[in-house]
């Protein structure tokens, strides 16, 4: 597994080791030693979700506060998306900056989350299947969100905003701002 950096502090991109011929590929697509090792982290996750978009659909900016605050490792199976990632930790600094990475079938690429950050993704393909691990169980009281098209974060979502599929609860989303943990 290849770890590279991205600008905000403690959020990495993870490339897996692909070994493929003619009867296809295989990958590990995680070891908690080498996770553990190469990111300097002492990380349990104790949830797996996976999800399943059309093309267009955003999902974000989702996270949980408090002691039910998430960190999160997340690929792409099938399809391809844009991944975001926000730093919403007061005393960081990269804090109010984020992060766009496409993950697909094909990059096998893997972003890990780290607590304090808001995610979301949008769907570049005609469909996808996404996944993550968490670190802690989901609590429905502890849920929060940024919403998609905040002017003080600029995201460049990749999509049209007329093309955009969004539920009426990420539609509804507080400010950056607004946003605490």
């Amino acid at each position: 597994m290849k770890v590279i950096e991205t600008k905000l502090k403690d959020c990495f991109i993870l490339q897996p080791k692909v070994f493929t011929d003619n009867r296809g590929y295989f990958f590990e697509s995680f070891n908690q030693k080498s996770f553990d090792r190469e990111l300097a982290q002492n990380i349990s996750f104790v949830q797996d979700n996976e999800s399943f978009s059309s093309k267009g659909v955003l999902r974000g900016l989702h996270y949980q506060r408090g002691i039910y605050a998430q960190a999160k490792l997340v690929r792409v199976i099938t399809g391809k998306v844009l991944d975001v990632a926000v730093d919403i930790r007061r005393n960081s600094p990269t804090f109010g900056q984020h992060v766009s990475v496409e993950l697909s079938e094909e990059n096998k690429k893997q972003l890990y989350v780290p607590r304090g950050f808001a995610h979301g993704f949008v769907v570049l393909s005609n469909k996808a299947v996404f996944s993550y691990k968490c670190d802690k169980y989901y609590n429905k009281e502890s849920e929060a969100g940024i919403i998609y098209n905040d002017p003080n974060l600029n995201i460049d979502w990749q999509v049209p905003e007329n093309d955009l599929i969004i539920s009426e609860k990420d539609l509804v989303l507080p400010k950056f701002n607004s946003a605490y943990l």
